[in-house]
């Protein structure tokens, strides 16, 4: 098909643009050949007339269909170009943000300028083992890649990153490095792995710095090769750089800054050690502050100093070397602060005593006037003379700053070889993996020397990139059989040549630097002369003759030639480094100490960098001519010479390419300027990989992926059983021009744009069904909404004439009832008329009627008005009468009164006046009474003149008074008597008016009284109505409220139900976690015990290697059991109250336990190697060591029988404390012998109760303290004795077989009867010992036989007394006679010390006798208890059917005894006899060498198990205590050796956690324990265990049951991993769903089920295969349940991970595919009946997933639904799978941006883990429910192939 004829109608192709670089358009009309403009229509909506190029006729490039836009890998694109591999890059960038992209072989890598989450140890995990094609594209995908190929194809790799300053090349690189360091570990203890990371902080200090472009950007290039041996672990690393930007110490350019130790020393100077320096603020110092900018954000300087210290120490460098470092870094900040002072135009100096100076000198330790001297002048040698030459200003300021560049880079190499020392290992390097972290192509305005190294070096590596990719795709070729056409690339080879071949730019440069008056400009004449018009690749600049410009493979360059010449001598001045040769601190000359040759090639000047290469292994040998022609290597050379050897590195590996992308140039986080990333697209080769793969065949499919993808386009005739013939068959008919494919072996190859052309056809065919679909549906509905139709209008129709025939008949019943209505009507009429008439005929003749009685009544009621008006006048008169008779009386009184007031008055006053009176009354007051007199007189004085006052005007008054009193009568007299007759007549009228106003108010009153009742009348019915509308309203809200009542009371109940589910849930987690934890700790306790396991093995070798002829008795059975003994005894004295408190609190000790064990062991195992190197002599010490420790016992058991007799002192003290409060008790008691005293509610009696518990509570601490006592004794005694156990036979026995010539035998005899006379030495000591200690016992005999005579009466005195009372009287008695005997024998030994010692000491044994008998008493206390409770039990059902005939008197009067039932001496069945020295044998046969399929198939579930109980209950049964320690011991040490051995095997370890469990089972049941006797049948509970209480075993058990299913987990996770992705998500289970889309280079794993693959069939079953095994070998239903649930989990875990890792997995189609699968494990689950076993909930998240995968995606709705639906997923999970989300047909449409942000705004708020991923490494905690056995242990028959024949049946 002509590529012409794709351009059609709506055809999108891509066309030029200024701005966005390249716009997309779409063709409003069909192109014909020969059109010269193209109508388009572009996405903004304008049109454009788009004019083709007149000469060329190129079309514009066609835009590739959607569902390929988003690929992983760009050469999957069907057409490859510019344009599209920018918006697949764009799109992925900016929607999907994803940084990853595959280019064929290369990683694209843009930086996003945000942490991502996609770094953490989960993700190396998932990407660990993994194709390369299979995961999203990662830098973890190159980095396996990488160290999958070196494993399997046995060759070094090498990962190349480079990219533009900025990209993120640094980070890059240290992720690569991070995953090699997690996946493969170090191959020794070293932790090397964290040493190849540790030198990322120290170099980074040192060679990293801010700049414009990046905060921490690379200013040197580095090369770091990752060895390994040959498990593919690290064992080291080795680190060249390239190009140290050295000029950055001296310039920085502004918001830049120096390189990041500076500012780490300046923010770390006030430490202590740091103040040496005398070190300051950034600022301070010309280094650090040009560029402005001392600070970066969020980055803490100090911090960053801590780490780089810490690495420096990890790394070995030491303290000392450390702060030498900071001294050289300090001296160089102190430089660059020296100042020098013009003299004249060539001269210059410094101040006298410069202070920085003198600092400098201080730090380096040099002299100051030397270097004052040297940098203020120079040496100019001469053939015949030297001379001293004073130097200008500016040229002493570029020699400091050459000088302090020169030490900066000899200390950064200093350090690069000391990080590699401690890198390097001493083991061969099998392999290794480089990583190199290099700097890309460069332009800018100005380019100089360092540009055009690294362009050179960029050409270089993009050559070597060429071959590489061409070679690939001639071997793609080759392989697949495919006519070979050579592909037209890029060689980049005369561009290389122009720049190193002779006569080249850089020899030329050499040659012009030996010139002694070269410059920049005649070096520039000669590259014109040279290349100018000669080479194509040259040009000069039109309007410059100082640069030139080259055309290299990114683009053209224009160079500077200024500085070039400087740059490449690179010259410092030798007198200096001399100067700091000679200096005191030893370090510096160490810098110097490597370069005794020239100086020039290892620095470089203020602008430039310098390469650094490894040294030499051997130092060159040569005659001075030659070390001076060394001398003069430049810059470039070196250059070249170590770009050479980097190429010759990477062309010996296969190397793996990785492009930084610098997204734009403001470090705006996920923001995408076009410009910007094509130039580095172009520049970094990722667009000549496009072009090459563009040139052949760049899509590739193979037979069966191309027939799943394009069956549709297929007719039913055209498949054949032969896929590729097929194939071949359909490409034929649909693209005629052969040329277009090839077919080769296993794929087709397609040119470009031919996989388009078949997505069209495909389309188009299934457009076509489509509408075919859509026309038949669409046909079939309007069909059915005919019928609809038609029967409705039936319908209506009948309804209609219904309604009509219904109105017709409504109108005849109107019609008569009108007729009706009219009657009724007018005769209501004529009724109404007469009715009113009559009404208005009486009206008149009542009003008429009232009329005259109303009259008649005024009359009568006047008449009665003047009799009371009459009546009331002369009462008046009569009244007025009386009152002026009464006030004339009074008055005259009160006159009368007066007088003689007044008489009585002068008669007081005149006795007041009189001071005689006052005198005898008051004598002896005289002056009081003369002040009072004068008080008195003043005071008459003024009383008399106001009595005068008063007197004149009372006669005044008076006169004045009687005057108009006079008048005032005489007119009253007359104007009554006038009045008096008027009077009556107004007053009559007067009344007149007022009756009838009253008359006219009372009548208005009336009207207003009646019609405020009417209204009153009409309220209170409107109220009354109101009110019963208030009382309904207000019974509804009654009834409301109840019912609110009753809602919110169930509420309250659901919410508390929901609260108390709630918090049981976190109840549940909480245990849950606790669970967790402890079975964590186990899981790393038996890890530990595993390397304790090969420890020892190790150590063994180790012991028998040296002495092949030595032979010794395994030991690991003992020593297995000596731990074990060691850990139960520590359990049964310290944990088990731990155990009963707080089950977690057992952790801790557990690891502590752990600990002693491996260190005590380890002690052991050093003290045996020591054994067996010395040998005879050993011996020697060993007996010389026992005598000394014979010698130092006493003194040990002296000093624990004093703590001992301390203790015996407390005990009788608090004794006399108990004795004083009996006396008490029975002082008490005796003063009150009324029988109320002794009654239960007494006062006596309570107090006598709490005297006997606070006894009995002495009692149980006195007994722990015994017990402890005891414990403490028996651990000593142990601790002792193994040290003297060894038998002389023994040792003499191993010693001679060890001896094998003469002179050893010799020796060995002399030793021996040197021994033999010193053990007859030690039998007559202790024979002498012995007979004293026997008439020692005789007189004990005979003491103790006084004592039981006393012993006897004291019980009979106490078998008297109450019961409560024995204890008390025993113990008293007991410190008594303690208490006289130690007083007695005080008395009798008080002059024999030694004596007194021993028999103390025999006190002591006697003590622990005591004890011991105390402890086996109370053990047989609890056995009889508990054969009590058995025999109480059958006692009880024994009388049942016996008290029916017994009456309640006898049961009252019959006394209650103890039950006292002897133990019967019979048969117990149920119980296995063997001997002791059988144990090892039934160990063997039952566990170590049992094969579980032939025990699960043909025997009883469990069988071993009750094997072992039966043995355990017989060694109860005869009460030997040691024979249950040994046989659990054994059992435990055995079964974790079988599953050491065959711990991958499921079925072992399946049968053995059951066999565990139920030996667990049997151990409940039969303990006798009432918890676990509800189930037992009577037998067996005569079966349960009667002497010993094995619950520390117990828990032993446990822990061993939980490191089993941990082993059961890991070992089905190892077998189901493989699977599960490939079967959940790769392999199509509904068939023809999912389609293929095109994948490009990186393929992934094929999802047909191919031969060899996994599906879901091998998924379920594998499930099926674990299920019947479990179950065949009886493990308990709940334990299955919980291991079918960490399955489902780990299915779930791996195959979401899988999901959210790979793009091309995120479709509708396989969200349905997914849910398919997850319904057919569901389905599993029902036919298994574990749908109740938590199983489906753990899939939760994986179907909200494949749920979120189908769901609509656009609207709010949407997001709501979603947010509310995927409650399981996180934030991150929603977020990854909405941006992962690819269309796979165009049918589908991609998640907008929008909505993505939508679903983040809605799930802001909720709080859930940010990790992306879930850990698929989590387990379940396990518990193990209590699932007693039915079976009789009786009836348990043992089958002869165990071969178990010595035990036997009891």
């Amino acid at each position: 098909m002509a590529a012409s004829e794709l351009y059609t109608k709506f055809a999108r192709v891509w066309i030029p643009d200024p701005e966005e670089v390249w716009k997309s358009a779409e063709l409003l009309k069909d192109y014909k050949p020969g059109d010269k403009v193209l109508l388009l229509h572009l996405e903004e909506g304008k049109d454009l007339e788009y004019c083709l190029d007149p000469k060329t006729k190129e079309l514009p490039h066609l835009r590739n269909p959607d569902i390929l836009v988003g690929e992983n890998d760009l050469t999957a694109l069907s057409y490859l170009h510019e344009p599209a591999v920018l918006h697949n890059l764009r799109v992925r960038f900016i929607d999907s943000k994803l940084i990853y992209t595959y280019c064929g072989i290369v990683l694209v890598a843009i930086n996003p300028y945000e942490q991502l989450p996609i770094y953490g140890e989960d993700i190396i995990n998932a990407y660990s083992g993994q194709n390369m094609g299979d995961m999203d594209p990662h830098i973890f995908a190159v980095a396996e890649e990488a160290y999958k190929q070196m494993a399997r194809d046995e060759r070094n790799q090498s990962i190349i990153v480079s990219g533009e300053s900025g990209a993120g090349k640094t980070v890059s690189a240290k992720y690569a490095m991070r995953y090699f360091a997690t996946v493969s570990g170090s191959a020794s203890e070293a932790n090397v792995e964290e040493k190849v990371l540790a030198s990322n902080p120290i170099m980074e200090s040192i060679g990293n710095a801010k700049t414009t472009r990046n905060d921490n950007s690379s200013r040197f290039g580095k090369y770091i090769e990752i060895g390994f041996d040959k498990r593919y672990r690290i064992i080291g690393a080795n680190m060249r750089t390239y190009l140290l930007e050295k000029s950055r110490v001296v310039f920085q350019a502004e918001e830049e800054r120096n390189y990041h130790i500076f500012y780490q020393l300046c923010a770390s100077a006030k430490l202590p050690e740091f103040k040496m320096l005398r070190l300051g603020n950034a600022n301070d110092f010309n280094y650090t502050k040009q560029g402005g900018s001392p600070v970066i954000e969020g980055v803490d300087d100090a911090k960053e100093m801590a780490h780089t210290r810490q690495a420096c120490t990890l790394l070995g460098i030491s303290e000392s070397y450390q702060m030498g470092i900071f001294r050289i870094l300090a001296g160089i900040l102190h430089l660059g602060n020296v100042g020098f002072t013009s003299r004249d135009a060539d001269s210059c100096t410094i101040p006298p005593k410069h202070e920085p100076l003198c600092i400098f000198c201080d730090l380096m330790g040099v002299d100051y006037e030397e270097m004052c001297h040297w940098l203020c002048h120079r040496k100019l040698a001469t053939a015949t003379e030297t001379y001293i030459k004073p130097i200008s200003k500016l040229q002493a300021t570029n020699a400091r700053d050459a000088l302090a560049k020169h030490i900066y880079a000899k200390l950064f190499n200093w350090i690069v070889d000391h990080v590699n020392q401690a890198l390097h290992s001493a083991v061969k390097q099998h392999s290794f993996i480089g990583v190199l972290d290099i700097y890309g192509f460069e332009t800018f305005e100005i380019n100089s020397f360092e540009q055009f190294c690294i362009n050179y070096a960029n050409e270089k590596l993009q050559q070597q990139f060429n071959m590489h990719v061409f070679k690939l795709e001639q071997e793609e070729y080759m392989k697949e059989q495919i006519p070979w056409t050579l592909i037209d690339f890029y060689d980049n080879q005369p561009c290389i040549n122009l720049i190193e071949s002779k006569l080249g730019i850089l020899d030329l440069l050499d040659e012009e630097c030996k010139m002694p008056k070269g410059t920049d400009d005649t070096w520039a004449q000669k590259l014109y002369n040279t290349h100018l018009n000669k080479c194509a690749l040259f040009e000069k600049p039109r309007l410059s003759n100082k640069a030139f410009i080259i055309q290299h493979f990114a683009d053209k360059v224009e160079y500077q030639c200024e500085g070039f010449l400087e740059k490449n001598k690179d010259t410092v001045f030798e007198e200096q480094i001399k100067v700091l040769r000679s200096s005191k601190f030893k370090m510096l000359p160490e810098l110097f100490q490597d370069d005794e040759k020239a100086i020039s090639p290892t620095s470089a000047t203020s602008l430039g960098r310098t390469p650094l290469t490894r040294a030499p292994a051997k130092p060159t040998k040569g005659r001075p001519g030659q070390m001076a022609k060394e001398h003069k290597k430049t810059v470039g050379h070196q250059f070249r010479n170590s770009l050479h050897l980097l190429m010759e590195t990477l062309n010996a590996t296969t190397p793996h390419y990785v492009r930084c992308i610098k997204p734009n140039d403001f470090k705006f986080p996920f923001t995408f300027d076009e410009k910007r990333a094509v130039q580095q697209l172009r520049a970094c080769g990722v667009l000549e990989t496009i072009r090459i793969s563009a040139a052949g065949f760049p899509s590739r499919w193979t037979y069966q992926e191309f027939f799943s993808r394009y069956r549709v386009l297929m007719k039913q005739k055209d498949v054949l059983s032969d896929r590729k013939q097929t194939c071949k068959n359909v490409l034929e008919k649909l693209i005629l021009d052969k040329d277009k494919y090839q077919f080769g072996k296993t794929k087709i190859f397609f040119r470009a744009g031919q996989v388009a052309y078949l997505e069209k056809l495909r389309a188009d065919k299934l457009r076509a069904a489509c509408i075919r679909i859509q026309k038949t549906i669409r046909g079939w509905l309007l069909r059915k909404k005919y019928l609809r139709m038609r029967k409705a209008a039936i319908t209506v129709q009948r309804y209609v004439r219904g309604y009509q025939a219904r109105c017709y008949a409504k109108f005849l019943r109107r019609t008569k009832a009108a007729t009706i209505i009219q009657k009724y009507w007018r005769m209501y009429v004529v009724c109404r008329r007469y009715k009113i008439k009559r009404a208005a005929t009486i009206v008149l003749q009542s009003y008429l009627r009232g009329y005259l009685a109303r009259n008649r009544y005024r009359k009568i009621l006047r008449e009665h008005k003047a009799v009371i008006i009459q009546k009331w006048v002369r009462g008046w008169l009569a009244r007025t009468h009386y009152k002026r008779s009464m006030h004339a009386i009074i008055y005259l009184q009160c006159c009368f009164r007066r007088m003689m007031a007044k008489r009585e008055l002068k008669k007081l006053k005149i006795e007041a006046r009189s001071v005689e009176r006052y005198k005898k009354l008051h004598i002896g007051m005289e002056n009081k009474i003369m002040q009072l007199q004068r008080k008195v007189d003043e005071q008459n004085k003024d009383y008399k003149c106001l009595m005068e006052k008063l007197t004149n005007l009372e006669g005044i008054y008076n006169s004045e008074t009687e005057k108009l009193r006079s008048d005032l009568e005489r007119l009253q007299l007359s104007e009554e008597e006038a009045k008096v007759a008027t009077g009556r007549v107004l007053s009559l009228q007067e009344e007149i008016a007022k009756l009838r106003k009253d008359l006219e108010q009372t009548r208005s009153e009336k009207k207003c009284i009646e019609e405020r009742a009417d209204r009153y009348k009409q309220e209170t019915e409107q109220l009354v109505s109101n009110l019963k509308e208030e009382n309904t309203l207000l019974k509804q809200e009654k009834e409301s409220l109840n019912h609110r009542i009753v809602e919110q009371a169930k509420e309250m109940t659901e919410t508390m139900e929901k609260k108390l589910v709630e918090e049981t849930k976190q109840l549940e987690l909480d245990l849950n976690d606790e669970r967790l934890r402890y079975q964590n700790l186990l899981n790393e306790f038996s890890r530990l015990e595993e390397r304790y396991d090969d420890l020892k093995e190790e150590m063994t070798l180790m012991v028998h290697v040296p002495k092949p002829g030595h032979k010794r008795t395994d030991s690991t059975h003992s020593s297995n059991e000596s731990e074990y003994i060691f850990s139960s005894e520590i359990a049964e004295m310290e944990d088990i109250p731990l155990r009963t408190e707080e089950p977690t609190e057992k952790k801790v000790p557990l690891d502590m336990s752990l600990f002693l064990k491996l260190q005590k062991r380890v002690t052991e195992l050093e003290q045996e190697k020591q054994v067996m190197q010395d040998e005879l002599d050993r011996k020697e010490e060993q007996v010389l060591r026992s005598k000394a420790k014979e010698e130092e016992r006493p003194q040990i058991r002296g000093a624990e029988l004093e703590y001992e007799s301390l203790k015996r002192q407390e005990l009788e003290s608090e004794n006399k404390k108990l004795k004083n409060e009996l006396n008490e008790l029975r002082k008490a008691l005796s003063e009150k012998s009324a029988p109320e005293v002794t009654a239960p509610g007494a006062p006596a009696y309570r107090v006598l109760m709490e005297q006997l518990t606070s006894v009995s509570e002495e009692l149980d601490v006195r007994k722990e303290e015994v017990l402890i006592l005891r414990s403490q004794l028996v651990s000593q005694k142990e601790a002792i004795q193994p040290k003297n156990t060894m038998t002389d036979s023994t040792i003499l026995l191993e010693d001679v077989q060890k001896m094998k010539d003469k002179g050893e035998i010799a020796q060995a005899y002399i030793g021996l009867k040197e021994t033999n006379r010193l053990l007859e030495s030690q039998l007559q000591s202790q024979k002498r010992s012995h007979e004293n200690e026997a008439e020692a016992l005789r007189g004990e005999i005979q003491s103790l036989k006084e004592e039981n005579n006393r012993q006897q009466q004291l019980l009979a005195q106490n078998l008297q007394l109450p019961p409560e009372a024995r204890i008390e009287a025993s113990l008293q008695h007991e410190i008594t006679r303690l208490t006289n005997e130690n007083l007695y024998f005080e008395e009798l030994y008080a002059d024999d010390p030694k004596k007194y010692q021993s028999y103390r000491i025999s006190l002591y044994k006697r003590m622990i006798d005591l004890m011991e008998q105390l402890e086996k008493q109370d053990k047989t206390v609890r056995k009889l208890k508990k054969q009590l409770k058995v025999f109480a039990k059958k006692i009880g059902e024994l009388e049942v059917g016996q008290m029916e005939n017994i009456s309640p008197g006898q049961i009252i009067d019959e006394p209650i005894r103890p039950v006292n039932i002897p133990r019967k001496e019979k048969d117990f069945q149920g119980m296995l006899e063997y001997k002791k020295e059988d144990e090892q044998k039934l160990v063997k046969n039952l566990i170590l060498e049992l094969k579980p399929r032939g025990v699960a198939v043909n025997l009883i579930p469990g069988l071993p198990a009750y094997i072992l109980f039966m043995c355990v209950r017989h060694a109860d049964y005869l009460n030997d205590d040691q024979k249950v320690r040994s046989l659990l011991t054994s059992t435990i040490n055995s079964i974790k050796k079988v599953l050491k051995k065959r711990g991958d095997d499921f079925e072992t370890v399946s049968f053995w956690l059951s066999n565990t469990c139920r030996f667990l089972h049997c151990l409940k049941q039969y303990s006798g324990e009432e918890g676990f006797m509800k189930h037992n049948t009577s037998r067996q509970n005569e079966h349960c265990l009667t002497n010993f209480d094995l619950a520390e075993y117990r828990q032993v058990l446990s822990d061993l049951a939980i490191q089993i299913y941990q082993q059961l987990v890991r070992v089905l996770e190892n077998i189901l991993q493989p699977m599960i992705v490939s079967g959940m998500l790769e392999h199509e289970t509904i068939q023809g769903v999912s389609g293929v889309k095109p994948t490009g280079l990186r393929k992934r794993t094929s999802s047909i089920a191919d031969e060899g693959t996994y599906t879901l069939d091998s998924i379920l079953r594998q499930l099926n295969s674990f299920h019947s095994v479990m179950c065949q070998h009886g493990m308990d239903p709940e334990l299955i349940k919980q291991v079918v649930k960490q399955m489902f989990y780990i299915v779930g875990a791996i195959t979401l991970n899988n999901l959210l890792l790979r793009k091309d997995m995120c479709s509708w189609s396989k969200g349905m595919q997914i849910r398919y699968n997850v319904s057919q494990l569901e389905e599993w689950l029902r036919d298994k009946n574990l749908m109740n076993s938590g199983a489906k909930e753990t899939l939760e998240p994986l179907i909200q997933a494949a749920q979120l995968l189908q769901v609509k995606k656009k609207t709010d709705d949407d997001a709501e639904a979603i947010c509310s639906m995927c409650n399981a997923l996180t934030t991150a999970q929603i977020v990854k799978v909405l941006n992962l989300y690819t269309p796979v047909n165009e049918f589908e449409e991609r998640v907008s941006v929008s909505f993505i942000r939508t679903i983040q705004m809605r799930l802001r708020d909720r709080k859930d883990s940010p990790q992306l991923l879930m850990d698929a490494k989590h387990i379940f905690p396990v518990t193990f429910p209590f699932n007693p056995s039915s079976l009789a242990l009786e009836t348990i028959q043992i089958p002869a192939s165990l071969g178990l024949g010595f035990i036997s049946r009891v």
